[in-house]
C-alpha cells in the first residue's frame, strides 16, 4: 500500500472515528430526552390524578370519567394503596379483583426512590405497558402507555442528524482524497527517484517537484544524492588507488580504527602476521596479544591520547626470520602498521651462494656410487651372480634417485625461466587436494597418519593444476617421510580475501630446529643429510613448492608449532 493510501486510510479512520463517538452520544442523547419527555408527561398525569383523588375524594366512575378528560386515550391510570391493593384501575372493570401490586418492578422502585419506572406485561389486560409510578403519601399513583409500535416509535431518536452526519462524511473523504493526493505528490516523485536510484537509472534531466515546502526539500534531497554520487566515485578511485599500492607493495601493510580493528591488510601483512603468531590468524587485530608488540601497543595507546602524529619501529626475531616493524599513528585516531620481513635479501643472497655447490655435489654423489658398483661389476667378472644383481640393483637405484633429481631441477628451471610453459586454467584446489590423498592413501595408511581437511569443497582458483598438484604432493610427501608415524596432518584453509587463498599445512611430528627454518626452502638443503639421502630425498621437494607458489602470486613460510611439529604457511592468488 502506498503513502498516499496509508495517509487517506490513517486520516479517514480518525475522521470516521470522531464522527462515530459523536453520532453515537448524539443518538443516546436523544432518545434520552424522548424518554424524559415521556415520563414528564406521566408524572405529570400521576400529580394531577393525586391531587384529584385527595381534594375531591371519588368513587371509581368519577375518577373513571376524569381519566377521559386526559387526552390520551389510550392511557392506562392505577391508584394502589399502600398496602399493595389495587383502589382504581381505568383498563378493567369496577367489580375486577387484581393482584396485590406491591411487589410490581415500578412500585418497589418508587418504595425506594418515589418514583419508578418499567416496561413490561401486564396480566390484567394482556397487552405490554410503559409504566411510571410515584409514590404518595397515601397511596401511589401509577400511569401507563401501551408498548405498541407507536411508543417504540415516539423514543426512537430522531436520525435527521445521522444523514447529515453521513453526508458531512462524504465531503470529508472528498476533501481527504485530494488533501492525501497532493500531499504525497513530492513524496511519490521523491520515492520513483529514489527505485531509479536503487538500480543506477539516475536520469539526466531533473524530475519536476511541486512548488511548495516539500517539494523543495525534495529537490535538495535530490540535489544532495547526485553531489553524494559524484564523491562516491572520486572516493571509489581513490581508494582503488590505496587498494593497489597496498597489494603491490612489498611491504606487509594493515590499517586499523583506533579500537584495533582491521580496517584494510594487503597479502604481505596477513602472511607475516601468522607467522608471528604461534597459531593461525582469521583476523589481522590478533597480532595485538602478541608479546612482541606490547611496545607497539603502549606506543598507540600514548599517542591516541596526546592527538599526536608519531611513528615507532622496533625489530622482532620469530620463527627464523627478522622483522622490522613501523607503526605510523595518524591525527583521526587511525594507525598503519609495516612490516618488512628484512632477512629475505640475504637469504636470497646466499641461496645463489650456494646453488652451484649444491648441484654439484647432489649429482656427484649418484654418480660415484654408480661409478662404484659398474666398476666392480667390470673388473670382476666371476663375481657371484647374486652380489652381482645386489650391485646392479643398488646402481639402478642412484639411478633412479639421479633421474628424479635433475627432473626436479627441471621443473624448477621451467619455474624460474619461464612461467608462459605453465598455463592456467580454472581449478578446483579442493579436488587436487584430494587427488594427492588418493594417491598416498596406502603410504598414509601404512603409517597410521591422520589427515584432517578443513576447507570448502569448492575452493576455484585460476591456476596451473599440475603446480597445485606438486604443492600439496610435496608437502605430504615430507611429511610422511619426515615426520614419524601415527602423525595428525591439518590441512586448512583458514581464511580468504577478495585475491586471495590462505592455507596452512601442518602436522604434529618431529619438526625442525628453528636455526632450519630459513633454510628448508633452499635447494638442496637438508636438516639431516645423512638421513635425507637414506629417505631417497632430492633436497628439492620444498623448493619445488615454494616456486608453485610463487608462481601463483603467493607467499609461503614455515614455522614451529608449540605443541610440537611444523606449519606452513601460504598463499594463492585466486585469478
Amino acid at each position: 500500500m502506498n503513502l498516499n493510501k496509508r495517509i487517506f486510510l490513517y486520516f479517514f479512520s480518525i475522521f470516521f472515528l470522531m464522527l462515530a463517538i459523536i453520532c453515537f452520544f448524539q443518538y443516546r442523547r436523544e432518545k434520552e430526552f424522548r424518554t424524559e419527555q415521556l415520563d414528564q408527561q406521566l408524572s405529570t398525569y400521576n400529580y394531577t390524578i393525586n391531587r384529584f383523588v385527595n381534594e375531591q375524594h371519588p368513587d371509581w366512575d368519577k375518577l373513571k370519567d376524569y381519566v377521559r378528560l386526559f387526552p390520551d386515550s389510550a392511557l392506562r391510570v392505577s391508584v394502589i394503596d399502600t398496602t399493595g391493593v389495587v383502589v382504581f384501575d381505568s383498563s378493567v372493570k369496577k367489580d375486577t379483583v387484581l393482584e396485590n401490586h406491591l411487589h410490581r418492578p415500578e412500585i418497589e422502585m418508587a418504595n425506594s426512590s418515589f418514583n419508578g419506572k418499567a416496561i413490561r406485561h401486564s396480566v390484567s389486560t394482556g397487552k405490554d405497558y410503559y409504566y411510571l409510578a410515584h409514590r404518595f403519601p397515601k397511596e401511589y399513583v401509577r400511569s401507563a402507555l401501551p408498548y405498541n409500535v407507536s411508543l417504540v416509535s415516539m423514543l426512537k431518536a430522531n436520525t435527521f442528524f445521522l444523514y447529515f452526519m453521513a453526508m458531512v462524511l462524504i465531503l470529508a473523504v472528498i476533501a481527504l482524497f485530494i488533501i492525501s493526493r497532493n500531499f504525497t505528490r513530492s513524496i511519490d516523485r521523491l520515492r520513483i527517484f529514489t527505485q531509479k536510484a536503487e538500480k543506477e537509472e539516475i536520469p539526466d534531466t531533473d524530475i519536476e517537484f511541486p512548488n511548495d515546502e516539500l517539494g523543495e526539500i525534495s529537490k535538495n534531497i535530490v540535489q544532495l544524492y547526485k553531489l553524494l554520487l559524484v564523491t562516491k566515485d572520486e572516493v571509489a578511485r581513490e581508494r582503488e588507488k590505496l587498494i593497489k599500492h597496498l597489494q603491490i607493495s612489498q611491504e606487509g601493510l594493515a590499517i586499523f580504527s583506533s579500537s584495533k580493528k582491521e580496517i584494510l591488510a594487503n597479502t604481505h601483512f596477513i602472511q607475516y602476521t601468522n607467522i608471528l603468531s604461534d597459531k593461525q590468524c582469521e583476523s589481522s587485530d590478533e597480532i595485538f596479544s602478541l608479546p612482541e608488540f606490547d611496545d607497539i601497543n603502549e606506543f598507540i595507546e600514548n599517542s591516541l591520547q596526546n592527538n599526536e602524529l608519531k611513528r615507532k619501529r622496533l625489530i622482532v626475531e620469530k620463527s627464523g626470520h627478522t622483522f622490522s616493524v613501523q607503526c605510523i599513528v595518524f591525527q583521526d585516531n587511525t594507525f598503519e602498521i609495516s612490516i618488512n620481513d628484512i632477512s629475505v635479501q640475504e637469504h636470497e643472497n646466499e641461496l645463489k651462494r650456494h646453488l652451484t655447490q649444491n648441484i654439484s655435489h647432489e649429482l656427484k654423489t649418484p654418480v660415484s656410487s654408480i661409478l662404484g658398483y659398474m666398476e666392480s661389476i667390470l673388473e670382476n667378472p666371476d663375481m657371484d651372480p647374486k652380489r652381482q644383481r645386489f650391485f646392479v640393483e643398488r646402481s639402478f637405484q642412484q639411478a633412479l634417485r639421479l633421474s628424479a633429481l635433475l627432473q626436479d631441477i627441471t621443473t624448477l628451471n621451467k619455474m624460474d625461466e619461464a612461467k608462459r610453459l605453465f598455463e592456467k586454467e580454472t581449478c578446483n584446489v579442493s579436488e587436487v587436494i584430494q587427488d594427492v590423498l588418493n594417491d598416498v592413501h596406502l603410504e598414509i595408511e601404512q603409517k597410521e597418519c591422520v589427515v584432517l581437511k578443513n576447507f570448502a569443497p569448492e575452493l576455484q582458483i585460476m591456476g596451473n593444476r599440475s603446480l597445485l598438484y606438486s604443492i600439496f604432493r610435496n608437502l605430504l610427501d615430507n611429511t610422511l617421510t619426515y615426520g614419524g608415524e601415527k602423525l595428525t596432518v591439518d590441512i586448512s584453509c583458514y581464511r580468504e580475501d577478495e585475491q586471495y587463498f590462505y592455507f596452512s599445512f601442518s602436522d604434529n611430528g618431529v619438526g625442525v630446529d628453528e636455526v632450519h627454518l630459513n633454510r628448508l626452502f633452499e635447494r638442496f638443503y637438508r636438516v639431516d643429510k645423512g638421513r635425507s639421502r637414506k629417505m631417497g630425498g632430492t633436497g628439492l621437494g620444498l623448493a619445488i613448492v615454494k616456486n608453485a607458489v610463487l608462481n601463483h602470486r603467493g607467499k609461503i613460510s614455515a614455522k614451529i608449532v608449540p605443541t610440537g611439529g611444523l606449519s606452513f604457511i601460504f598463499s594463492l592468488r585466486k585469478y
